[in-house]
């Protein structure tokens, strides 16, 4: 089993497909895996396998790891294109996540005022005001819609607790198109089940979804690293493209990585 273990709280730049020059904040311990959450695709791993012992770091801690990063990449390079959270799980967990954000707006603004701010989330802490008031002040709000299916989020995206879709798309509607949504497709099987989600009976309702939603961009994208479950396999280019222009006939903005 492969996993990816992020160094908390600053790793990277690294190349983002969806992003480019990507400086990461991760908010999360960085011994292990801390989300709601369990993706038998996520590449840090099943979250049983990787229950950190550390603490989070805090506001203090990624305020100043943050300004040390940037005052180097701004006397020796390179220029980050994105400072993005994500890591070891869900970023918006952390308790002060919305005056981190404040923090780190005020940093970009003073080093690299090009760049944007990124937000990687499974969405599932958007109903806490503070995350929901918190993610509007982003540029890129990119929040996770897998499916409307409920069997298949249950199988594939494996929610801690109470996960109730319609619930999640009414509040997705409140950010008024400052919102990004995120989608995987794949193909394989999980525990003997099919997770292939890029047939009509998954596509259709998702994308009538997705129209409801009106969101700012639409990015869709499949497996890139190796996953904790290796019957999992990558979407075509085919049926990713064909996904792609089904959206854009909607009027929506669409980015896909293969």
């Amino acid at each position: 089993m492969s996993t990816v273990i992020y160094p908390s709280p600053i790793f990277g730049p690294i190349h983002s497909r969806r992003l480019g020059v990507s400086l990461g904040i991760n908010l999360l311990p960085e011994d292990g895996k801390w989300c709601t959450f369990d993706c038998i695709y996520c590449e840090c791993g099943f979250n049983k396998d990787f229950r950190p012992h550390k603490p989070l770091p805090t506001r203090e801690q990624v305020r100043q790891a943050l300004e040390n990063r940037l005052k180097d990449m701004a006397a020796n390079g390179p220029v980050p294109d994105v400072l993005t959270f994500a890591g070891n799980g869900e970023p918006t967990l952390h308790p002060q996540f919305a005056e981190i954000v404040e923090d780190t707006r005020a940093l970009r603004d003073r080093y690299f005022p090009n760049a944007k701010i990124s937000v990687l989330s499974n969405s599932t802490q958007v109903f806490k005001p503070e995350v929901f008031e918190a993610l509007k002040k982003v540029d890129n709000n990119i929040l996770k819609l897998d499916t409307v299916d409920a069997d298949y989020i249950h199988l594939v995206d494996r929610p801690a607790g109470h996960y109730d879709v319609d619930a999640l798309v009414a509040r997705l509607k409140e950010f008024k198109g400052k919102v990004i949504i995120q989608t995987m497709f794949m193909k394989g099987t999980f525990e003997g089940r099919d997770v292939d989600n890029t047939s009509e009976r998954f596509v259709r309702p998702w994308i009538e979804t997705v129209k409801r939603i009106a969101p700012f961009e639409v990015m869709i994208y499949t497996i890139d690293r190796e996953t904790p479950d290796h019957d999992l396999r990558k979407a075509t280019h085919e049926e990713l493209d064909g996904i792609a222009d089904r959206l854009r006939k909607e009027g929506l903005l669409v980015s896909v990585s293969y």
